[in-house]
């Protein structure tokens, strides 16, 4: 008869999980009250500054037609002081749901979403009172800031998702955009003009893959590195070409707008999203297309597992090093046409280093969507609602400097990253060569 032997002191297996959910439940618990926490403070800075600093008897006017599409939609008047006041106390609100009950994804998520949303609309009754300011106008700005973002996200997300950090978005989109204004111009066809950014932003992937897959170069370092090379190159060119030869090689036009019948017509939201140009519709039918290919289908499934645990999945027939080729430089291509977007999308005209950090954003977008292409959308559409934000009020004359209003895109970006995403688990082979034992 077998007889177990147990070492006194020693923990059982059940102790030791009992322990480990025990300690998990107190850092889920310690989160809980510091987020909570942090609403309330916030909230009530917010009833101080919005609220009570609010003059009374004022109103904020919110237009809410789209200029020049879209039907009219009379403007949104309210009181900027009781609106403000309100917004406020939901605020701490949403900060004391979130310490008092349950602590659940779904939860965290829907208080978080309350939080954020009443603290933009008590900021903008403060901002606008007493004036008025287009808000739809800032929905449409919101689509234009944030199209190249979901693109950018999107390449991050398969790089990522396949284990190669791509901080070369930034590169990527200077190339797109450079390569789209060029081609453009001197084919006169902006078709042409995007797959030509789309070709420069997988080469910028590429040149990204060989070095990271085939030397085993450390990815973070690399993807700076690319990017000082393109911006230094597109800069050059741009000087000794671009600018002396504007009229032949940075004239290539921009798409227009082609409205979706009936379906632009709905109010506010038809023009922002249905009335809007090729790029953007391409941007729509790629998240789409990368969702379900990556979960539905066996390339994501392959590339989920070489970004996971590669040596496994090269036991099971495969090719780590050729999947991640290929997913890198697809991605690269999804950043190029982002890059593109920014020339032949929207100025027209190439300029020097005019992604203007909206790859280090993008990528921001992949953290804060935690690696999953609609979550990397949302935080893509909030990044660039700060954004389009910060333009509108430039135009509002708020009591807040320009300067401030230039860096709220980017403090946005910081808070979220660092104060609403939380902890996160990036795939886990992400900046880990491979090689092949």
């Amino acid at each position: 008869m077998s007889q177990t032997l147990v070492t006194p002191g020693a923990r059982t297996p059940q102790d030791a999980a009992d322990a480990a959910a025990r300690t998990l439940q107190a850092a889920s618990r310690r989160r809980a009250l510091i987020t909570g926490g942090g609403f309330l403070a916030v909230g009530a800075y917010a009833l101080w500054a919005f609220g009570l600093g609010t003059e009374g008897g004022t109103d904020a006017v919110f237009g809410m037609t789209v200029t020049g599409s879209g039907p009219k939609v009379g403007d949104l008047e309210v009181g900027a002081r009781a609106t403000a006041i309100a917004m406020s106390v939901v605020c701490m609100a949403a900060g004391v749901a979130r310490v008092v009950l349950d602590a659940s994804k779904l939860w965290r998520r829907l208080t978080t979403s309350v939080f954020v949303a009443a603290f933009v609309v008590a900021f903008l009754c403060w901002a606008v009172a007493g004036k008025q300011m287009s808000f739809a106008g800032a929905l449409q700005n919101t689509m234009l800031a944030a199209t190249p973002l979901i693109l950018g996200a999107l390449g991050g997300v398969v790089g990522e998702r396949s284990g190669v950090v791509n901080i070369a978005i930034e590169g990527q989109f200077l190339f797109g955009a450079f390569a789209a204004a060029l081609v453009a111009s001197i084919t006169d066809s902006l078709w042409a003009g995007l797959v030509a950014g789309a070709v420069a932003g997988g080469l910028v992937g590429a040149l990204l893959a060989v070095f990271a897959v085939r030397y085993m170069v450390e990815q973070v370092v690399l993807g700076v590195v690319i990017n000082l090379l393109v911006a230094g190159m597109t800069g050059f060119l741009y000087s000794q070409l671009l600018r002396p030869h504007g009229d032949k090689y940075n004239n290539p036009g921009v798409f227009q707008n082609h409205a979706v019948p009936g379906l632009s017509e709905i109010p506010v939201l038809g023009p922002v999203l249905l009335d809007v140009n090729a790029i953007v519709y391409l941007m729509y039918v790629l998240v789409a297309v990368v969702h379900f290919g990556l979960f539905h289908t066996r390339w994501g499934l392959r590339a989920r597992a070489v970004g996971e645990h590669p040596t496994a999945a090269d036991t099971v027939g495969i090719r780590v090093r050729r999947t991640r080729y290929l997913n890198v430089s697809g991605a690269g291509c999804i950043a190029g046409i982002g890059g593109a977007f920014l020339t032949i999308g929207t100025v027209g005209t190439f300029s020097k280093d005019m992604a203007s950090g909206a790859g280090y954003i993008a990528l921001a977008a992949v953290i804060f969507g935690r690696w999953r292409p609609l979550g990397a959308v949302a935080a893509a559409l909030l990044f660039g609602f700060s954004k389009a934000l910060a333009t509108s009020l430039q135009t509002v004359q708020t009591p807040i400097p320009s300067e401030v209003l230039q860096m709220l895109p980017y403090v946005v970006t910081i808070f979220a990253v660092a104060g609403l995403v939380g902890r996160v688990r990036p795939p886990a082979a992400a900046n880990k060569p491979y090689e092949k034992a």
